[in-house]
């Protein structure tokens, strides 16, 4: 039986979505090929028809994956400030759902022991961010944007880390704190 190629662009598509969400929740190593194929209801075998190798579909993953996560679909930026993303960002349902939320909260301490196209591919939307964040910012900066985010994602990867949801809770709100005093320029 042939499959039109409509049907391999939406199978692909599907185990992009499966490999990004359980990516950013059990780590780029933390899943195989094998779970990652019987999750998105297809066969081990058939992996190797859509990706050459396992890192292949990491770097795929950093280039198509974290926009849609990231942070929004690309209308809602216009619409929102910097105090409604950092807010946003900062939020506890973020920090219990990796799997929905920001690859680079996720996976940005993983990322460093996978292949140069993968970290090529998390750099260029690392930069796609940083130039939004700008964006949303009374006076465009992207190197204050850098510092933002890296507020952001730190203070998200600490609060996952603390097992005292109090203590999680503090890392959110100093990390809040911080971000806006720096998007206010203080």
């Amino acid at each position: 039986m042939r499959y039109p190629k409509e049907h391999k662009d939406q199978t692909r598509r599907r185990v992009l979505e499966v490999a990004a969400a359980r990516f950013r929740k059990d780590g780029l190593d933390g899943v195989g090929v094998a779970t990652l194929m019987g999750e998105a209801g297809l066969t081990h075998g058939g992996f190797y028809s859509h990706f050459p190798s396992k890192e292949a579909l990491i770097e795929e993953v950093f280039a198509s994956g974290m926009d849609a996560s990231t942070l929004r679909p690309e209308s809602a930026w216009d619409a929102e400030g910097i105090e409604s993303f950092i807010e946003r960002y900062l939020r506890e349902a973020h920090r219990e759902h990796p799997e929905k939320g920001c690859p680079a909260a996720a996976l940005g301490s993983e990322i460093h022991r996978h292949s140069k196209g993968a970290r090529a591919a998390f750099a260029r939307k690392l930069e796609e961010t940083v130039t939004k964040i700008s964006g949303l910012l009374a006076e465009p900066d992207e190197d204050r944007a850098r510092a933002i985010f890296s507020l952001l994602v730190g203070s998200m990867q600490l609060a996952r880390a603390v097992p005292d949801r109090a203590e999680s809770r503090r890392l959110l709100d100093a990390g809040k704190a911080a971000a806006l005093a720096l998007a206010k320029g203080k």
